[in-house]
């Protein structure tokens, strides 16, 4: 399957996007004072609110790493003529 170029780039975009705003929310967790058993930002033991949102996190940048990658080999393949097209040389027989 090909898709088109413009479905690609949505791919790659949100492969982009998920790298944007992923690590932001990262720090976010690790300031929020919930995610320390201490109640101070880096103080104690991490809770399970911070694994829960680490998790998360690493899935969501696992994933949109995955679907910006296919995002631009489907690009690519989009781009190469396919070998029914007029423009490509005849095939050895």
């Amino acid at each position: 399957m090909v898709l088109s170029r413009g479905w690609s780039l949505f791919l790659v975009a949100v492969g982009v996007w998920t790298w944007a705003i992923w690590p932001r929310f990262a720090v976010a967790i690790w300031n929020d004072e919930r995610a320390w058993s201490a109640g101070v930002v880096g103080e104690g033991s991490p809770t399970g609110f911070l694994w829960v949102h680490a998790l998360l996190i690493a899935a969501s940048l696992a994933i949109g790493t995955t679907v910006g990658v296919l995002g631009i080999r489907a690009y690519r393949a989009a781009r190469r003529p396919s070998p029914s097209s007029p423009s490509a040389p005849p095939s050895p027989r």
